[in-house]
């Protein structure tokens, strides 16, 4: 598949995908009205230089380990969002067999639009290739990165150009190859999910349209 294929028509339609609610946990759906994740002062701060993320999901726990000599910018980025707890209640909304699995809209539709805007700078130099396991944030175009992640399922050294992979899955990757993939690619490829109606409506669409989608319930920085 062709790397442009990670790319929304645009950030104003929509930008990268993945991962909302699940669709029997009530702790789900409580409200962060209160979050910092509101709050746009801020979107980054400076991580250690490594450091492991464990993800509960609806298929199973998985870990990814963070490098910040590989992408500074990108890991600064995720560590934020993963300390105030964006990814939690989130989905993997595009799951390409084969290609990628993909996440970072949040599912809490006042969030997804607080941070829709706010682009980070890209990392210019790929330190590393986007092997199989890699993560890697996704993009609509130059310096338009901002919440949301692919998963690499095999090697795709195509996308190194424009793709700067900053952490690497260490342990749950048979979690992330047995994501449920049967809603395909996103509108127009396929009759995946539409990333800005999750934008706009959040999980309550996800829920509604695709009950089958895996989520992720927390990420949190592991101790």
């Amino acid at each position: 598949m062709h790397p442009g294929n990670l790319r929304f028509p645009s950030l104003t339609a929509a930008a990268l995908v993945i991962v909302a609610a699940c669709t029997t946990n009530p702790s789900l759906d409580k409200s962060r009205d209160k979050s910092p994740l509101l709050d746009t002062t801020r979107s980054a701060e400076t991580a250690p230089e490594n450091f492991r993320v464990r993800f509960e999901t609806t298929n199973g726990p998985l870990t990814i380990e963070a490098h910040r000599a590989w992408a500074p910018w990108g890991v600064d980025r995720f560590y934020y969002l993963v300390r105030n707890g964006f990814y939690d209640s989130t989905a993997f909304s595009r799951v390409i067999p084969g290609f990628i699995a993909q996440f970072g809209i949040s599912g809490n539709p006042e969030i997804a639009a607080s941070w829709r805007q706010r682009l980070f700078p890209d990392d210019t130099i790929a330190h590393q290739t986007n092997s199989r396991g890699r993560i890697s944030f996704a993009t609509a175009g130059p310096m338009t990165r901002n919440t949301q992640l692919f998963i690499n399922l095999r090697d795709n050294p195509t996308l190194d150009k424009d793709y700067a992979p900053f952490g690497e899955i260490v342990d749950g990757m048979t979690v992330i190859d047995s994501l449920w993939s049967g809603y395909g690619d996103m509108p127009p490829n396929g009759r995946g999910p539409d990333p800005s109606r999750i934008f706009t409506e959040g999980n309550a669409y996800l829920r509604r349209d695709f009950p089958q989608l895996d989520y992720i319930l927390t990420a949190r920085i592991a101790k």
